[in-house]
């Protein structure tokens, strides 16, 4: 279901979980969408029928306080973006960690969450050749989005710290630390 923007698809995704309709086995949210997906034997037409009539929370987060997620800035990309953007290294880390980020959608691995709110003068492309091997935790940036590698991957974004925190764990209910329209803050810390 297209919803128009990310607020509006975070509440719908919401409320969707909270109503537990029969023949639902599955909510994906999107930037701007929401994917229901539906048993084979469930009644198509009546879950499209109940859904504009689904009341909406005013909150997707029910006013939960941001997830905060600690960072070494010390970043193989952080020099480069400062170059990119004509900022100090300091300043790249000061506009970085005083955003307000929420979780837009997950994808790519598990648990990568894509965070909105990075601050304008730090959209900077991908590198033009990805890494074949970024380590977990690194704290990352590209176009609009800030992120955290929750496993070991391949990846394009550019790095600017790293963080301790295990945002994926399969011994955890969900696995991911992330969810859509979970706030995160970014706290920075001195290495160890």
């Amino acid at each position: 279901m297209e919803t128009g923007d990310l607020a509006a698809a975070h509440r719908l995704n919401a409320a969707l979980r909270e109503a537990a309709w029969p023949g639902v086995v599955d909510i994906v949210p999107g930037e701007q969408t929401v994917l229901v997906v539906a048993d084979p034997s469930a009644d198509l037409d009546r879950l499209a029928a109940r859904l504009p009539d689904l009341p909406l929370p005013a909150d997707a987060e029910g006013g939960a306080e941001p997830v905060e997620i600690p960072v070494v800035y010390d970043g193989e990309d952080l020099d480069e973006v400062a170059r990119l953007t004509g900022l100090s290294r300091d300043e790249v880390v000061r506009r970085h960690a005083s955003g307000a980020y929420t979780v837009a959608y997950l994808g790519f691995s598990p648990g990568f969450g894509y965070l909105t709110g990075l601050d304008p003068a730090l959209h900077v492309a991908r590198r033009e050749s990805p890494r074949t091997a970024v380590p977990a935790g690194s704290v990352a940036i590209a176009g609009p989005y800030a992120a955290v590698y929750p496993s070991r991957s391949p990846g394009g974004w550019r790095l600017l710290g790293r963080s301790r925190l295990p945002l994926w764990d399969v011994t955890r209910e969900p696995p991911s630390l992330l969810r859509p329209g979970t706030r995160v803050r970014f706290v920075p810390e001195e290495p160890s």
